[in-house]
């Protein structure tokens, strides 16, 4: 995914004075030294031929893993703009989120935002976009012309296009080799379709994030995942008429309550438990999930900012989530045949767990969490880790 830094950055400089060559430098936090920008473009022609600089007026929040953000960018940009419109909040934040039911729509307004983009070869795609910095602009040296600003656009999606034409690679990639989906899986098989999954995942992310808010953003989603092609009259009607269905059948799901899962008496506290919610959850990602939490509450409460314990943390988190995708069919008794399929999911949760007692690891020499617990936290995904890995024998002996 793109590296979004703007809530690390704490100041910078952009040098469009030079036609053709974009220059800068950008401090954050987290990282020893600015980070230099040695890029072939030209900028929007609201900075064209000038040189910006900008103040993050907030507390910036160090980057996460900056070891892995190269200090030297070269490459390509993307789109550089002071002027871009999107709508913000209207009131502060804590209040926009909590807005009242039967109070209208959250109060915005638009206001200008400063958009920066390029492509590295290091990191791939990395943007800056805030409304909240405080923004220099000189006068310009030089404007661009028709033609120059033609030129400017295309560079612009060419290094879109290059970007996407990684992660095409990266699902290529995961495709080779893959059985016909009529032959016999095991779960090897499922774990690389599913990274091929993520890869597909990745892609669509950043075109939506790209594209999410144009008038165009559906056709050129469509274009760039390979979902467009030129249908039949009778395909065309057949993609209607299930659209229709499916609105209908939607609509109809809106105004009843889901079915209750059909509970196994004998498996509670085995395959599923009642929450004190009344929800439906497997006991080992309700577990996971609840002790997480409590280490995120504690992390909160000592406001730690530390990328070790940042890991251990969102890693647990993802542990969790991965376990529900693997578990929550378990629980409900309505899992698939394929065993092979909830042993690969189970493998990913496992790597993310793996990940979490890394970040714990390198995170307990700072002495930033109390001993006790330290060791609770060790304690807790070991035993995870064994209950995730039980759970991997006994599917797998169902194949």
């Amino acid at each position: 995914m793109a590296y979004r830094i703007h809530d690390s950055l704490e100041r910078g400089e952009i040098d469009n004075r030079v036609n053709g060559i974009v220059r800068g430098k950008i401090w954050v936090k987290g990282c020893p030294e600015p980070i230099v920008l040695e890029l072939k473009g030209n900028a929007c022609a609201d900075l064209a031929g000038c040189l910006l600089t900008f103040t993050n007026p907030k507390d910036p929040i160090p980057l996460h893993h900056a070891e892995s953000f190269n200090p030297m960018q070269r490459g390509c940009i993307g789109d550089i703009t002071a002027s871009r419109k999107v709508r913000v909040p209207s009131v502060p934040m804590e209040q926009f989120l909590h807005w009242p039911k039967g109070k209208g729509p959250r109060p915005t307004h638009w206001a200008n935002c400063l958009y920066i983009e390029w492509y590295s070869r290091a990191n791939g795609r990395v943007v800056i976009e805030s409304t909240d910095y405080d923004l220099k602009i000189s006068e310009a040296e030089w404007q661009l012309t028709p033609e120059e600003d033609a030129e400017r656009a295309r560079q612009s999606a060419a290094g879109m296009d290059y970007f996407m034409q990684m992660l095409t690679e990266a699902i290529e990639e995961q495709k080779r080799g893959q059985k016909d989906p009529e032959a016999e899986w095991d779960e090897h098989d499922y774990e690389k379709f599913l990274k091929e999954c993520d890869a597909r995942t990745d892609k669509y992310g950043e075109l939506l994030d790209k594209y999410g808010d144009s008038e165009d953003a559906e056709e050129k989603i469509a274009k760039e995942m390979g979902w467009l092609r030129e249908l039949t009259p009778e395909e065309s009607e057949e993609k209607s008429r299930r659209i229709e269905e499916m609105n209908r059948i939607s609509e109809e799901a809106l105004n009843e309550p889901p079915p209750e899962p059909e509970l196994d008496p004998a498996r509670e506290g085995i395959d599923w438990i009642h929450t004190e919610h009344g929800d439906v959850a497997h006991p080992l990602q309700h577990r996971c999930s609840e002790s997480m939490m409590k280490f995120w509450k504690l992390a909160d409460e000592l406001g730690l900012e530390d990328d070790d314990v940042n890991e251990f943390i969102c890693e647990w988190q993802t542990t969790g989530a991965k376990l529900a995708g693997a578990l929550n069919c378990v629980a409900e008794d309505r899992c698939p045949s394929d065993a092979a399929f909830t042993v690969a999911c189970l493998k990913r949760a496992l790597d993310h767990l793996h990940k979490s007692q890394a970040g714990l690891q390198a995170a307990a020499p700072k002495k930033l969490l109390p001993e006790d617990k330290l060791a609770e936290a060790r304690k807790e995904l070991f035993e995870i880790r064994e209950g995730i890995l039980k759970l991997m024998d006994e599917f797998r002996g169902r194949q």
